[in-house]
């Protein structure tokens, strides 16, 4: 929202007072110390707008008074800290905030500093401090059990729902980047908008307000972390065949598109892994790992992973003897992990779906898209890593993870 627009508008609402979208908390400070408002009822606060429909919490502004008690501007700072590790330490899961600084003029005139809190609502169901809460009119009230029970049901079944269409809070139209989505579109003469509302990248939420769906933001936002914080790939390259910190050689977050998050993350691998030469007629070198193997496993683990799942990201682990990726999530519509060559079954069809839309080019792979919807992609992992290494690479659940173990070809089991 422009800023002046944003002023004029809580300018109104102070005059108004709270209500079930706005809070307002004075701002105590003693010597260089805040002393209140309490860290813990920021974070009852917030949980509270989360778990209801959103709102602002505006720090600053006494909430009896109503009048604009500022904060001094060498405690901005210290102010937005405590918010935010308010809603990172006390609020389970942890909650994603929108903060802006602004000045407000107080009954005499005089500017006052003000800090305006955003709260979307959310996709879960927040605990602040091991309670739950909600927002009843100008005030946050516990949740009864059954009422609890009740939205925590919502929720789920919101997200069973709409899976990788699910709209994002705090996401528009405005944080789609034209040239990462530009690939997916293929109806000349339709307006991009509108194709972009068919593909499922821009849905509503319920309160009719558009939004990216996790699909537009996983593939048409420059960087999903900063609305999907775990959706991104860490890299890691040991020396030798333990997780050792001091033998690491390299490591890297991917954090940026799918696409390129997988990209990346196959150049990580062709950069680390080590590659041996054996004469015949001539020098023939010998990697460790089929480049083609590791490119369909990267494609499967962001396509299928479960990105409800907070906290979890991917992981591929380079070693001396094998490369290890972890997926969050466990395998969808009761399948096994020996059921993997045979069947196929995708938690995130959207994706998938624009995936297979996306143009791929790499001088070694035998590929023009991304993805390939025919479900191969388990057997090429399997034949081309048990062709180059003589060992069938290995899946297997690890709690609520999906782990492959691709074992690195060494010069005497090289297959002709």
């Amino acid at each position: 929202m422009d800023r002046e627009k944003l002023v004029k508008d809580l300018l109104y609402q102070i005059r108004l007072g709270e209500d079930s979208g706005y809070e307002f908390k004075r701002v105590e400070i003693r010597g260089n110390k805040v002393k209140g408002p309490d860290q813990k009822d920021l974070a009852d606060e917030m949980a509270a707008f989360a778990n209801q429909k959103g709102g602002y919490l505006i720090l600053g502004v006494d909430d009896k008074t109503r009048q604009i008690t500022g904060i001094p501007a060498d405690m901005l700072e210290a102010v937005q800290k405590r918010v935010k590790d308010a809603a990172t330490d006390n609020i389970e899961p942890p909650l994603p905030i929108a903060t802006r600084l602004l000045e407000l003029p107080d009954e005499h005139g005089d500017m006052k500093n003000i800090l305006h809190v955003d709260i979307e609502k959310s996709l879960f169901v927040h605990s602040s401090n091991g309670r739950y809460f909600h927002r009843v009119a100008e005030s946050r009230q516990p949740m009864k059990q059954e009422y609890l029970a009740r939205l925590m049901m919502q929720r789920s079944q919101s997200r069973l729902i709409w899976l990788d269409e699910r709209p994002v809070p705090g996401s528009c139209y405005e944080n789609l980047d034209r040239s990462l989505y530009r690939k997916f579109l293929r109806e000349e003469g339709q307006p991009e908008h509108t194709q972009l509302r068919k593909l499922r990248m821009l849905v509503d939420d319920d309160e009719g307000n558009e939004k990216l769906s996790v699909s537009g933001v996983l593939l048409g936002t420059p960087s999903p972390v900063n609305w999907l914080p775990n959706a991104y790939i860490q890299a890691v390259c040991y020396a030798g065949d333990d997780r050792d910190a001091d033998q690491q050689t390299d490591a890297m977050d991917f954090t940026g598109p799918l696409d390129q998050q997988i990209s990346g993350a196959l150049a990580f691998v062709e950069k680390n892994q080590r590659v041996a030469a054996r004469k015949l007629l001539g020098r023939e070198d010998i990697p460790q790992y089929s480049l083609t193997a590791i490119f369909e496993a990267l494609v499967n683990a962001v396509a299928h992973r479960d990105y409800d799942i907070y906290g979890a990201h991917i992981r591929l682990h380079m070693f001396a003897d094998r490369l290890v990726i972890c997926s969050p999530g466990a395998l969808v519509n009761t399948m096994e992990v020996d059921e993997l060559m045979a069947r196929q079954a995708s938690r995130n069809q959207l994706i998938t779906s624009l995936l297979a839309r996306c143009p791929y080019e790499h001088p070694t792979i035998n590929r023009s898209r991304m993805m390939d919807k025919r479900g191969e992609g388990v057997p090429v992992i399997f034949n081309e890593s048990e062709k180059l290494s003589g060992k069938r690479p290995d899946y297997k659940m690890v709690g609520e993870e999906l782990q492959l173990t691709v074992y690195a070809a060494r010069k005497e089991s090289y297959r002709d």
